[in-house]
Formats: C-alpha cells, structure tokens, sequence
C-alpha cells in the first residue's frame, strides 16, 4: 500500500511560512551542504522548472508520484503563471473554492481529502506527497504515515503552523535525522502503531 509523507520546511517553533504566506525568508538557511542534499534526496520535490533549471528534469521519480496540495498552496505560483508546478507528477488540488483547474495537468476536487487518501493508497505506484498546507495536513494527519521535516533554524514567532487541526495528539517515531553544517536538519518520523 503506497503512503502519504507530509514533506515540508519549518521554523525551530513549528511554522511553514509567514503569517502572509511567504516562505522565502527559508532562503537565508539554504547552505551548499544543505541545497545538494535535497537536490538529490528529495527530486520530486523540487518545482518542474527548479528540475529544469539544475539539470534534474529528466530524473526519474523514485520516492513520489503523487502531490496533494491546498488551494493556497497552489495558489502561490499562479501569479507567476505557474500552473503546473509539478508536471513530473499527478498534480491534485483539494479546494472549495477553486472550481475549475487553469492547467489539464492539475486535477482540483472538492473530494474529502481523507476519502480521496484512502483511495489513492490503494491504487499501485510511488508515495504520496503532502506538499501543504496546514489546513489539509491538519484534515490528513490521521492518515500521514511519515512526516519529513526540514528544519531551519530560524525562529519566526508568528506564521501558519506545520498544522492546524483540533488537539488530537498522535505519536510518530524518529526513523532518520540529518544534520547539516548551518544548522538546518532533516528530521524523518513514521507514525507510531495504535
């Protein structure tokens, strides 16, 4: 059965970006140790023309195949005119808002995301990228089988949390933790068995 990774940069205090949205203040902690590793760990991740742009684009997707993502999250490269921000992927938008994709390659659904989670575990192929943002995570984290954090260290003191959700506490396990030369780390957990 395939699984779901919420794969996702934060602050020391647990934000994914500022309380606007804007997560680029992120830059200031990308390190030459760091930027490489990523490159190369987390492919898939990187946005369709960033694959380009570094000579990955034709690298074959062996962790994921699949990204989730809220409107929002989605939203941020449309000014740009970045519709299909992932096209190595199958894109999928969750939103009650955005009723129509401005991309084929992006599928949008109004679809409960816990339904359309289960179901996608189910089919056959890669993992499941949860790309964000801390609405839908907050929904999905009954079904985040691993949570990958890379860890900046920045304090931000305000922002969109890793989650917003109902206090529900769930355990999950530190399955790898890598540290790197300004600080940043990339800390894996698995979900922890009931």
């Amino acid at each position: 059965m395939r699984k779901l990774t919420y794969y996702v940069g934060a602050t020391l205090d647990g934000f994914i970006a500022a309380p606007d949205g804007g997560f680029d203040f992120f830059d200031t902690c990308l390190t030459e140790d760091f930027v490489p590793y990523l490159i190369d760990a987390y492919t898939e991740a990187l946005p369709t023309p960033a694959r380009a742009a570094l000579g990955v684009a034709d690298a074959p997707n062996t962790r994921f195949d699949t990204v989730l993502m809220g409107r929002t999250t989605y939203g941020a490269g449309l000014p740009s005119g970045l519709t299909s921000p992932y096209a190595h992927l199958r894109q999928i938008v969750l939103s009650r808002s955005l009723t129509t994709s401005p991309d084929p390659a992006v599928e949008v659904t109004a679809e409960d995301p816990v339904a359309l989670v289960r179901k996608l575990k189910q089919e056959d192929g890669l993992g499941i990228w949860l790309c964000g943002g801390a609405d839908l995570a907050g929904q999905l984290l009954p079904e985040i089988d691993e949570l990958i954090v890379k860890q900046y260290p920045i304090v931000a003191g305000a922002g969109i949390p890793l989650f917003r959700a109902d206090f529900s506490p769930r355990t999950f396990r530190l399955t790898d933790s890598r540290v790197f030369e300004g600080g940043n780390l990339v800390l894996t957990y698995t979900k922890a068995a009931a």
